[in-house]
């Protein structure tokens, strides 16, 4: 029996490191250096007899690149700028695929600061619009196809609250995403969702307040973490194990 790592790279900023955290109590963590999520997935390994190692990497980083996580950052490193070397110091998908048998990656909450769409769209802009989005996840998809012993991982963008957007910029949101999940995700590819934007949402437009670290602030909070450390992890589970047919895009089972 082959007992060698999966080994898991989750690509990730703050509201990444909430939920890769979760609750746990604060002299564990410093015990252990392991969040719920690693404990979780120690948990599962010794359950079931597994071998997932996962780790977490900042990315991109602030230097050099800069602190963006958004749709045109991953293709503009990862699609534009391919190859087998770093792109101002990040680490390309050829790289990243030789080392890891899944990749996962999110944004942060100011990828739902959507702008209403021009009369162009442009693959290379920065600007926030479902048009730019959808050019770049496009890129994306085809790019990723190209490692098909890789499974890929995308969460859903975080959520926005209330108070830190508008109904227009959140309804455009709400639009992206539910067009990632209906139109942009396949079956019988490489390339899995988790739905993170749903989670916070319920359905909804915003980052529920009880959700958030308080209503200025569209962190999720320790409790939600938690909660969502626990589906986070057993979709991922269930994505290696069965290709993500026992559970919901949420991570729940079905």
């Amino acid at each position: 029996m082959n007992n060698s790592p999966t080994k898991i790279i989750f690509l990730h900023h703050s509201t990444g490191n909430g939920v890769w955290k979760g609750n746990v109590n604060k002299l564990i963590f410093k015990l252990t250096g392991k969040g719920d999520v690693e404990r979780l997935i120690d948990k599962h390994n010794k359950r079931n007899n597994t071998n997932y190692y996962i780790k977490e990497l900042s990315f991109p980083k602030k230097e050099l690149y800069g602190w963006k996580n958004y749709p045109f950052d991953y293709y503009n490193i990862w699609v534009k700028n391919a190859g087998d070397k770093p792109y101002l110091n990040e680490p390309t998908l050829e790289m990243l695929a030789s080392e890891y048998s899944v990749i996962i990656f999110k944004h942060c909450y100011p990828v739902s600061s959507i702008k209403a769409d021009s009369n162009s769209v442009d693959i290379n802009s920065e600007i926030k619009t479902i048009g730019n989005y959808k050019l770049q996840y496009n890129a994306l998809k085809q790019k990723l196809r190209t490692f098909p012993a890789t499974k890929f991982i995308v969460w859903t963008g975080a959520a926005l609250t209330r108070a830190k957007t508008n109904e227009a910029e959140a309804t455009r949101a709400k639009e992206f995403f539910s067009w990632v999940k209906e139109t942009w995700d396949e079956a019988d590819d490489n390339i899995y969702l988790w739905d993170f934007f749903e989670l916070e949402t319920e359905g909804g437009l915003y980052l529920k307040d009880n959700y958030a670290v308080n209503p200025n602030n569209p962190h999720p909070n320790k409790k939600f973490n938690a909660y969502a450390a626990k589906l986070f992890v057993s979709r991922l589970a269930d994505i290696i194990e069965n290709d993500g047919q026992t559970t919901n895009l949420k991570g729940e089972k079905r």
